[in-house]
């Protein structure tokens, strides 16, 4: 997908933390308002694209549709919860707690807040399901390339430990995932609620989460850098699903508030990397779930009426397990995995369709060195998440397919080695490596944004929303590996990498 060369000097576009969404055309009763509007255009990106009146597509009865698009929102909170709308639009006086707001792709959810101030309308959503508004519909897109996106940063996601941030640096920049300069949207106070400051132009697309900082990048694929020093403890490193150039094809069929088919399928090569180095010094052990608060965006405009896009999303996961207060441990690998990814729903069944293909290319087991006095252990896990629908950060409601990587790392001690060869040590390394695949069809949110959203919602007396709706199977692993050396030893344990 290449972008319009006036749409390169973009100066602005909509940043928001959760944004509550599903979309559909609708049989009658559908918004004013151009229907050929570019996706990439500096509203369509600011608030989405509105939908455009298709004889193929009905929304349930409850869902209200505001005319007037994008021109009917004044603003959204940062966190993107409470959207300020046009009280004289088309149909926002039939807006009420209870049905599903329908104004924009990026502005649609279950009112459960409404309030006047002056001429508009504050209204807090939350999120719903795709058959909660759409009745009827099939949505077919081909060979859409995921190319050139658009990158949405948060900067500093609200649910970060803001006092400790990580020096900024400029934006990663390369052939996949040019960085856009972003700006947020005007905000408004929501009942109870202080607004979050957006972020600023200048910050690179990182965050402070348990004290780590965080980069991004999307120059072959979707990696994930990590750092933390603190107490004692040193980590940093980098994991990435590779690929290049991919291609996506969905299909989505609805029919009396069922989905009856699904199907998600990314070609174009895939395989994972991986390298990191730690220390510890007198400090603890950790573990720290820390979502990304970047994700890569590929609007697709509309398809039967309905605006859709596509995005590429990461979280990362790291555990340290170090037997002593003294040691290091460094190593990297790489491997190919497949040459597409993706799944089909239909008559009620899930089935994958992976085409695995794993090679590889640089021996993790072989790069794992240090000076381990106790034994070091170390797990990372990176999520990749490609989802279609109708989504804004870290909301998600549409079909998704993701990538779970898992690497276990052991490094024996060098005070207890095993063998000897000649006058050297040998220490023993040991390795875990698992690949996993979930999918399906439904909503996700962050979990910190989850926790956040209900301690404002139990302020107003409204009862709490779920983190996560979905149809589908449980994970499936597309590969696992262990790998121990010298073979038999048992001071470094077997790395296990599992679900949790």
């Amino acid at each position: 997908m290449t972008r319009r060369s006036g749409v390169r000097k973009l100066g602005s576009i909509v940043l928001v933390v959760v944004m509550l969404l599903a979309a559909a055309a609708c049989k009658g009763g559908s918004p004013t308002g151009p229907g050929n509007e570019d996706p990439f255009s500096e509203a369509a990106l600011r608030y989405g694209l509105a939908p455009v009146p298709n004889p193929d597509v009905t929304f349930q009865p409850d869902v209200v549709i505001v005319g007037g698009g994008g021109r009917s929102i004044r603003s959204v909170t940062a966190d993107g919860l409470t959207w300020r709308i046009d009280g004289r639009a088309e149909r926002a006086d039939e807006v009420a707690v209870g049905k599903v707001m329908f104004v924009t792709g990026r502005s649609v959810g279950r009112v459960l807040h409404l309030e006047r101030d002056g001429g508009d309308l504050l209204v807090t959503l939350g999120p719903v399901t795709l058959t909660e508004v759409i009745r009827d519909g099939t949505f077919v897109k081909k060979g859409l390339r995921l190319t050139d996106p658009v990158l949405y940063q948060a900067g500093e996601p609200f649910w970060a430990n803001t006092d400790e941030t990580a020096t900024a640096t400029p934006s990663p920049t390369g052939r996949f995932g040019r960085s856009v300069p972003l700006r947020a949207a005007p905000a408004v106070s929501a009942p109870g609620r202080p607004v979050q400051p957006p972020p600023t132009r200048e910050r690179e697309a990182r965050t402070v989460a348990a004290n780590f900082s965080n980069g991004v990048s999307f120059n072959d694929g979707a990696e994930v850098s990590f750092h933390y020093d603190r107490d004692g403890l040193k980590l940093s490193g980098r994991a990435a699903l590779t690929f290049k150039s991919p291609d996506a094809n969905f299909h989505l069929n609805i029919r009396g508030g069922r989905v009856t088919r699904a199907e998600l399928e990314v070609t174009g090569g895939f395989g994972i990397r991986v390298a990191f180095e730690a220390g510890i010094q007198g400090g603890e052990n950790i573990k720290a779930v820390l979502p990304i608060p970047v994700e890569a965006a590929f609007p697709i405009g509309t398809v039967v009426g309905v605006p859709l896009m596509f995005t590429i999303s990461q979280t990362l996961k790291v555990t340290t397990a170090f037997g002593a207060k003294a040691g290091t441990i460094k190593g990297s690998g790489e491997f190919s995995l497949a040459g597409s990814l993706g799944y089909g729903y239909a008559n009620n069944a899930f089935g994958p369709r992976v085409s695995t293909n794993v090679q590889r290319k640089s021996s993790l087991i072989d790069s794992l060195t240090g000076v381990p006095v106790g034994v070091m252990g170390l797990l990372i896990e990176h999520r990749v998440k490609f989802d279609v629908g109708f989504n804004a950060f870290v909301f998600k409601a549409g079909v998704f397919f993701e990538v779970r990587t898992a690497y276990g790392t052991t490094l024996g001690s060098a005070l207890g080695a095993v063998g000897t060869l000649g006058s050297h040590f040998v220490e023993c390394r040991g390795v875990g490596l698992g690949v996993w695949a979930s999918y399906g069809i439904g909503y996700s949110i962050l979990q910190p944004v989850v926790d956040l959203v209900n301690k404002f919602l139990n302020l107003i007396k409204v009862k709490p929303i779920a983190g996560e709706r979905k149809l589908g199977p449980p994970p499936y692993k597309i590969w696992s590996k262990e790998e121990i050396t010298p073979p038999g030893t048992k001071i470094c344990g077997t790395p296990k990498p599992t679900l949790d």
